[in-house]
């Protein structure tokens, strides 16, 4: 299982190198990487379930990816990469990909959103907040999957577990390896997995991505950690008039 693979394919090929028989994608295949065309051809060819995030909904549609303001820029930066490296057909096909999946497996209900079951593609909640106790209490299922915090955690709320499974393309916890999950026999494990980073460091810095831009992302990536002025709280979801530059 993973989620927020950013354009990051060195990251994405470490992780896609660990045996498994089926793969499910909590979305954000495109965004701050520099890679975003091979490594939405990769997911779609190889994943059971693959769902929408901001970035793909924002490449897709040609809005604004509803992120921090903070990392707006960045993103803004590096959205170029993405019309650059996927077709208009490709683009569609992220825009495509469903808000949220339900699964069983090995007997255990399923329910997979990117960001939040009341808001599948922006609202950031953090691992302790009280807001998950109604976000999941109508949820009929018995563990809720879901990405865009780039953090592993689970936690339980309104008796149901949800889990995280982190960011394989952008790590934010300090750990610069790509994170990922793995179910197995009704057991989900945390997993992390080393990768070049120097490999996607040097590839944002030969992309033409502004050097300002370029520079902050290749420093999140060899820290696994946002620099302070990254760290605004979360906006609102952007409207059709907010659109990525």
């Amino acid at each position: 299982m993973i989620a927020d693979v950013h354009g990051n394919l060195p990251a994405l090929e470490a992780v896609l190198s660990d045996p498994h028989d089926a793969l499910i994608c909590l979305g954000d295949l495109v965004g701050y990487g520099p890679h975003p065309g091979p490594c939405v051809r990769r997911v779609l060819e190889r994943a059971t379930v693959a769902l929408r995030g901001n970035h793909d909904h924002a490449l897709a549609a040609g809005v604004g990816s509803g992120c921090r303001p903070s990392f707006q820029w960045l993103a803004d930066a590096t959205a170029s990469l993405g019309l650059a490296q996927l077709s208009p057909a490709e683009r569609a096909a992220l825009g495509a990909l469903p808000l949220r999946a339900e699964d069983t497996i090995d007997g255990i209900r399923y329910h997979m959103v990117h960001a939040t079951p009341s808001d599948p593609l922006h609202r950031y909640l953090p691992r302790d907040s009280e807001a998950w106790e109604g976000e999941v209490e109508q949820i009929a299922a018995d563990i809720v999957l879901v990405g865009h915090t780039h953090l592993q955690f689970r936690r339980e709320a309104a008796g149901r577990m949800i889990l995280s499974p982190g960011s394989v393309g952008q790590p934010r916890d300090g750990d610069t390896r790509a994170a990922y999950a793995v179910i197995e026999d009704g057991t989900i494990s945390f997993c992390r997995v080393a990768y070049a980073v120097e490999r996607t460091v040097s590839a944002l810095e030969r992309s033409g991505v502004e050097s300002a831009a370029a520079a902050v992302l290749g420093q999140l990536l060899r820290t696994g950690r946002a620099s302070p002025f990254l760290t605004d709280p979360e906006p609102a979801a952007p409207t059709l008039a907010h659109r990525a530059s």
